[in-house]
C-alpha cells in the first residue's frame, strides 16, 4: 500500500513529467486524496530522510546563509516539542508575525508537527491590529520578533507569547527550543479536514474576513502552484512576497518544497531592486516570481545590465501588464508568465512553460481546476464548483473565533472576479466585480485602462474610478502616481490625455485625471473603493479634464 508520501509524490512527478505538454497535464491530472495528511511529517521529513539539499537559504546585506531539509526537519521537531511544553496542541491558534528569517519556517513546520492552526501575519501591523487579530482569530500564542514584542510592550494575560529575539519581560524566549529533543511524535494522526492555516484577507472594502485552510487545500493544493511556475526539483526559487500573506505561503514555501527546489528569500530593512537583481545573478535563480509593481522597479534599474539565468519568471498579485512583458523579453530573453489564484484557493489560473504566451492574459485553467464564467457567453465571474474542491479551495471563512465556519455557499467559490474568455480557452482578467463600472452603457475595465496608461514614462502607478457625470452617468478618471524624474504639470497632464486619446476607444480613454499617490492596503493592493467614495462629481482642487485641452493636447485656457 502507498504511502501518503508515495501518492503525493506520483501526483506531482505527473506534472513535472508534463510541465511543458498542459493539454496532457490538465486531462490527465487528478488530485490526491488524503483521509489523513502533515505535510511536515508525510512530506518534509521524507525529504530529509533522503536528502540533504538546501532547503532554504536566506540573502541579507550582511550576508547570506543556508539550511538543509535535514536541518529543518530536525529544528522543526525541536520546535513542536516547545509548543507542547508550553501548552500547545493539537487545535490551539499561533499567531506567527516574523519577517524573512529561518524561525518563520522552523515555527511553521513545527506548529503542524504540534497540531497547532497557524495564523500568519505580516510584521507591518501596529499594537492595535495585532491585538484585533488575536482576538479575532481566537489566537493562544503569538511568535514574533523583537519589533512587534517592542510594539506590543508586555503580553495581555491570557497570550502565551514567544519573543525570537531580546528577552523581555513576559516573553518566553523562542531559542529555548534549540534545547528540546530532535524527534517528536504527535498526539494523534493530522486529519486532511482539520485547520491549518488562518489568513486574514487583505481588506480593500471592508474589514478582512478570516479564510481557513485545511492541511490538504494549500499543501497539497499547492501542487497546482508548482505547475504554474514550472518548478523542477534542485531548482533555485526566488519569490518576492511579504511573510504573513498567501502569496508568501504559495511560493516561498509550499510550491518549492513540493518540487523539493531551495527557497531563496530576501531579508532586507527596505526593498532595494539592485540588491535583488544581484542575488537573482549571483545564486543562480532558476525560477523567480515577483509581482508587477516589483517587475516595474526592477526594469527601472535596467535589468539588461544583469546577466542571468533564469529558466521561468512568472507574476501574481496584480494582473500583469504587456508593456512588462515586452521589456522583460527585451532585456532578457524570457517571458514573464501572469498567473491567478487568490488568498481562498491556490494558483487555478495560469500562462504555463509549454503554452504560447497571450499578454495581458491570464492564461488556461491549471489542472485539478474547471474554471466557469457566471455571466454572458465569454465573460462572466470567476467561479469554482464542488466537484474541484478536492484541493486548492479553502475550508470556508469566519467572521469571529468561534463562530462557525461558512464553507462556499452552494459549494460553489465565487471569486469576485470578472474575466473574459477567447475562442482557444484562454482567460483574460478584467477586473474586480465591484471595480468594473459603466460609462454611457458601455463597461470599463479599470486594469484594462490602467496598462495602457502604464505604457506612458511618467506613469508609475494608476487607478481607474468612475467619476459621476451628468451626462455619461461615468467617465473614466485616473489617479496617478508619478514615475521618478517627472512632474504634476500641466504638461505632464497633457501628455497622458494625448497617450490616452491616441492608444483608447473612446469610451475607455481617461476624461478626468488626477496626481497624487494610490492608497492602498497593508498587502500593497490599491483600494479603488477609497478613490471611489470620494468623488462627488464636483471638481476638486487640481483635477485636469479631457475638456481642457485641445486637439494636440494644449490646454485650452493658455491656447489662445
Amino acid at each position: 500500500m502507498l504511502s501518503n508520501g508515495d501518492r503525493l509524490q506520483a501526483a506531482r512527478d505527473f506534472l513535472i513529467r508534463y510541465r511543458t505538454d498542459p493539454a496532457t497535464a490538465t486531462a490527465g491530472f487528478a488530485w490526491p486524496r488524503f483521509d489523513h495528511f502533515n505535510f511536515a511529517f508525510d512530506w518534509f521529513d521524507r525529504i530529509a530522510e533522503r536528502s540533504d539539499a538546501v532547503a532554504l537559504a536566506i540573502a541579507s546585506p550582511q550576508g547570506h546563509k543556508s539550511w538543509s531539509y535535514r536541518d529543518l526537519s530536525l529544528a522543526s521537531n525541536r520546535v513542536a516539542h516547545f509548543l507542547r511544553r508550553h501548552g500547545l496542541g493539537s487545535g490551539d491558534r499561533l499567531l506567527v508575525a516574523l519577517g524573512n528569517r529561518v524561525e518563520l519556517w522552523e515555527t511553521q513546520l513545527g506548529a503542524m508537527k504540534a497540531g497547532c492552526v497557524i495564523v500568519p501575519c505580516t510584521v507591518m501591523l501596529d499594537a492595535a491590529e495585532l491585538r484585533e487579530r488575536m482576538a479575532r482569530s481566537g489566537a493562544r500564542a503569538i511568535i514574533a520578533d523583537d519589533s512587534i514584542a517592542g510594539r506590543l510592550g508586555a503580553p495581555d494575560t491570557g497570550w502565551t507569547s514567544f519573543s525570537v529575539d531580546t528577552p523581555r519581560p513576559g516573553w518566553i524566549a523562542y531559542g529555548e527550543a534549540y534545547g528540546e529533543p530532535a524527534s517528536f511524535v504527535p498526539d494523534r494522526p493530522t486529519r486532511g479536514a482539520d485547520p491549518l492555516l488562518v489568513y486574514f484577507t487583505s481588506g480593500t472594502t471592508a474589514q478582512p474576513k478570516m479564510v481557513t485552510h485545511s492541511h490538504v487545500s494549500y499543501p497539497v493544493g499547492h501542487l497546482s502552484t508548482l505547475y504554474w511556475i514550472g518548478l523542477k526539483p534542485g531548482d533555485t526559487h526566488l519569490n518576492i512576497s511579504s511573510p504573513g500573506w498567501a502569496k508568501h505561503a504559495w511560493s516561498s514555501f509550499y510550491a518549492p518544497w513540493l518540487a523539493e527546489a531551495s527557497i531563496l528569500a530576501i531579508d532586507q530593512p527596505a526593498f532595494d531592486a539592485r540588491f535583488v537583481l544581484d542575488q537573482i545573478r549571483d545564486h543562480g535563480v532558476d525560477c523567480f516570481c515577483a509581482p508587477p509593481t516589483v517587475w516595474r522597479m526592477l526594469l527601472q534599474e535596467g535589468i539588461e545590465r544583469w546577466p542571468v539565468r533564469l529558466r521561468e519568471a512568472v507574476s501574481a498579485g496584480e494582473p500583469l501588464n504587456p508593456h512588462v512583458v515586452e521589456q522583460v523579453r527585451k532585456a532578457w530573453a524570457i517571458d514573464v508568465r501572469d498567473g491567478y489564484g487568490q488568498t481562498e484557493t491556490t494558483a487555478q489560473i495560469g500562462n504555463t512553460p509549454g503554452q504560447p504566451l497571450v499578454a495581458g492574459a491570464m492564461g488556461r485553467p491549471l489542472p485539478g481546476f474547471r474554471i466557469e464564467l457566471d455571466g454572458a457567453a465569454g465573460h462572466g465571474e470567476i467561479v469554482l464548483r464542488a466537484t474541484d474542491m478536492a484541493a486548492g479551495v479553502m475550508l470556508g471563512l469566519q467572521a469571529e473565533a468561534g463562530a462557525a465556519l461558512q464553507p462556499p455557499p452552494g459549494g460553489i467559490h465565487r471569486t469576485g472576479d470578472i474575466a473574459s474568455a477567447a475562442p482557444d480557452g484562454t482567460l483574460t482578467y478584467i477586473g474586480r466585480a465591484d471595480d468594473v463600472f459603466k460609462s454611457s452603457d458601455y463597461r470599463i475595465s479599470p486594469f484594462e485602462v490602467e496598462s495602457i496608461l502604464l505604457e506612458h514614462p511618467a506613469v508609475a502607478e494608476s487607478a481607474v474610478i468612475p467619476s459621476p457625470d451628468d451626462t455619461r452617468l461615468s467617465v473614466p478618471k485616473a489617479i496617478i502616481a508619478l514615475a521618478p524624474g517627472h512632474s504634476p504639470t500641466t504638461e505632464t497632464a497633457a501628455a497622458i490625455f494625448a497617450h490616452s486619446r491616441a492608444r483608447l476607444a473612446p469610451y475607455k480613454r481617461i476624461r478626468r485625471l488626477e496626481f497624487g499617490e494610490l492608497p492602498k492596503t497593508v498587502s500593497g493592493k490599491t483600494r479603488h473603493a477609497q478613490l471611489r467614495e470620494r468623488e462627488t462629481g464636483s471638481r476638486p482642487e487640481g483635477e485636469y479634464r479631457e475638456e481642457d485641452f485641445g486637439p494636440r493636447g494644449v490646454n485650452a485656457s493658455r491656447s489662445g
